[in-house]
């Protein structure tokens, strides 16, 4: 009877530790897609910036 109640307890711990485990990856993984596309958006600015000055250039050295 003592181990069957000892057995249930930790069925109960090893599933709010799995639960606990999941909100943490998942909250990774958002912090993880956050910073990434952040960084995809500035690299594809920085690149736009960069073309439009040279379009400007060679606009210019055309006349």
């Amino acid at each position: 009877m003592e181990n069957l109640k000892n057995k249930k307890l930790k069925e109960k711990e090893v599933k709010g530790i799995t639960l606990i485990a999941l909100v943490i990856t998942i909250i990774v993984l958002l912090i993880l897609a956050g910073v990434s596309i952040a960084s995809l958006t500035r690299t594809r600015w920085i690149n736009n910036k960069g073309r439009r000055s040279i379009n400007s250039h060679s606009a210019c050295g055309s006349i």
